[in-house]
């Protein structure tokens, strides 16, 4: 299945799809933390967030958007220039389909060329299937914020993962 998608930079045409796939987040569990949709104009802020970073746009042979993701800075200061922190949502009914593992070697291998050895995840606790990939696929639990977070009533934790990049 892999075989029949690619992953390219996010560009500006993309916003409508982005935010179709990110206002379902938002809406339906605790993978995006909004707890109500957001305009198609919110893209702008996505983008600005990761200037200077990966940015990926995984497309069908169509070029239909079945998912994006980035890399953003961890924390803005020089100390942290190595370590960045990644997003990424696979469009519903397309994931368990090994698209989330093309988009993070994708998000590595970039992250890689520009010098980054740490990728952090911050997840909802209440967000198992994120918290296992990211297990699966090399990242380890480094850190909970307890009780950080409240939506639709029920309060959370973030959970911070890490990878380290070879």
């Amino acid at each position: 299945m892999q075989n029949q998608y690619f992953v390219r930079p996010l560009n500006a045409g993309d916003g409508k799809a982005v935010m179709e796939i990110f206002n379902y987040y938002i809406e339906n569990s605790f993978a995006a933390y909004p707890e109500h949709r957001l305009p198609e104009e919110f893209y702008e802020k996505i983008l600005f967030s990761c200037q200077g970073y990966p940015t990926a746009a995984l497309t069908d042979v169509s070029d239909a958007l079945a998912g994006f993701g980035f890399l953003r800075a961890y924390n803005p200061m020089p100390a942290f220039k190595k370590t960045a922190e990644i997003s990424y949502f696979i469009k519903p009914g397309q994931t368990g389909q090994g698209l989330g593992k093309l988009m993070l070697d994708y998000l590595t291998d970039n992250a890689r060329k520009m010098g980054i050895s740490c990728i952090l995840a911050g997840i909802s606790s209440l967000n198992d299937p994120s918290l296992k990939f990211h297990q699966k696929n090399g990242f380890s639990h480094c850190g909970r914020f307890a009780g950080v977070g409240i939506k639709q009533g029920l309060v959370f934790d973030v959970v911070w993962m890490q990878k380290q990049l070879e």
